[in-house]
């Protein structure tokens, strides 16, 4: 699926051979350098292009201003990590509530946190680009993703399905938002995904119908 991006963000041009891909990649890399360690105010196309060890020329191939490139790191960024939930998510289908909280959880704190600093520089940036809409895209596809999974524990069921995917996203992103917005220090990383799984899965046990419950119900009524 193409996203959507916001007017004016379009990269110039995708890449298409080997080389062309290493040049954006060298770009992308450089632009989160810059970041890292110029911050986003001193960040131009200059500086990222003699980063990557390239002229503003074939910077400018594939990005036409700053925003675009910006943009496009950003993608590249959110969409690994949804890339990390979907995956993980569809691979515990038909399991129980406990392995897939662990599951997921596992995945999404490690997308996030794995590159720590990155995420934070990005964070910032998500609120310098009109990248809203791109946003909703990527928070419906998490949504989707957990939703799908929830509809198949062996353990348990839910009346609303969509409001429970919903919650459960919320539990792991709140946490996670928090942590990057006050540049909490690396040692609270460490057990996190723990904390993370004893709120998702209790709220989710909370929530659960018991299956075996239900057939119990199921059978004294008939």
């Amino acid at each position: 699926m193409r996203a959507s991006h916001p007017g004016g963000l379009d990269a110039r041009k995708q890449p298409r051979q080997a080389r062309s891909v290493a040049t954006v990649d060298a770009i992308f890399d450089a632009t989160i350098q810059v970041l890292l360690g110029e911050g986003l105010e001193r960040l131009t196309t200059i500086r990222v292009a003699e980063r990557a060890g390239v002229s503003v020329g074939t910077l400018y191939q594939y990005f036409p201003q700053k925003q675009a490139l910006l943009f496009a790191v950003l993608q590249r960024h959110l969409e690994r990590i949804v890339g990390d939930l979907e995956r993980a998510a569809a691979s515990v289908h038909g399991a129980s509530l406990e392995t897939m909280v662990q599951t997921v959880v596992a995945a999404f704190v490690s997308a996030k946190t794995d590159s720590l600093d990155e995420s934070r520089a990005l964070y910032a940036v998500s609120y310098q680009l009109d990248s809203s809409a791109y946003v909703r895209e990527v928070e419906a596809r998490n949504h989707a993703a957990l939703e799908a999974m929830l509809k198949t524990a062996s353990d348990a069921r839910f009346d609303d399905i969509g409001t429970t995917a919903f919650m459960f996203m919320g539990a792991m992103v709140g946490p996670l938002r928090l942590l990057l917005q006050s540049k909490s220090p690396r040692s609270m990383v460490h057990g996190l995904s723990r904390q993370l799984e004893s709120l998702c899965l209790g709220y989710l046990e909370r929530e659960a119908r018991p299956k075996a419950a239900q057939k119990r119900r199921a059978a004294v009524a008939i």
